[in-house]
């Protein structure tokens, strides 16, 4: 199982803000709201993620590590994603470290070169734009990686009346 790492003190404070922004359509870069049952209480949890798309595949990267989200997410295995009315039902698949490292490189390799993204990023991953595909894979044992696929199942836009939350 994956390590747990901090999250920063600032995200949960500003995840309501995100969530009330993104529920009405704002975008605000590849962030979107996962909502997923809790694995112990089975109610639909939401917060904001960062999904990021590459080659045709949609990876959903842990950047704070082993999280609620991360192991409600693996339990349940599929999860609804939203900004604004849009709702999408996917199926994650984690990736073993090994696979999901060449992954990270491939995601995270171009936005380490860019000196504001890196400087963001390197506050939680320990790596370089030209670190190895081996520190990558190292990574990707702190941090999850999901693969999104389009799921058999639709997305469910409302319950009762009222979104997901």
């Amino acid at each position: 199982m994956t390590e747990s790492t901090h999250v920063p003190g600032y995200v949960p404070a500003l995840n309501p803000l995100i969530q009330r922004l993104l529920r009405v359509g704002v975008p605000i870069g590849p962030m979107t709201l996962l909502t997923v049952r809790g694995r112990a209480s089975g109610q639909p949890r939401t917060t904001p993620v960062g999904v990021f798309e590459q080659n045709g595949r949609r990876w959903l990267l842990a950047t704070f590590g082993e999280t609620n989200w991360t192991r409600n997410l693996r339990a349940a295995g599929e999860g609804i994603l939203g900004r604004g009315r849009h709702r999408e039902m996917v199926a994650a698949v984690e990736l073993p470290p090994e696979t999901a490292g060449p992954v990270l490189k491939e995601v995270l390799g171009p936005r380490l070169k860019s000196p504001l993204q890196a400087a963001f990023l390197r506050r939680f991953y320990a790596l370089t734009a030209d670190s190895s595909t081996t520190d990558f894979i190292h990574e990707a044992q702190r941090h999850p990686v999901f693969e999104l696929r389009p799921s058999p199942h639709p997305a469910l836009p409302r319950e009762r009346g009222r979104e997901i939350s």
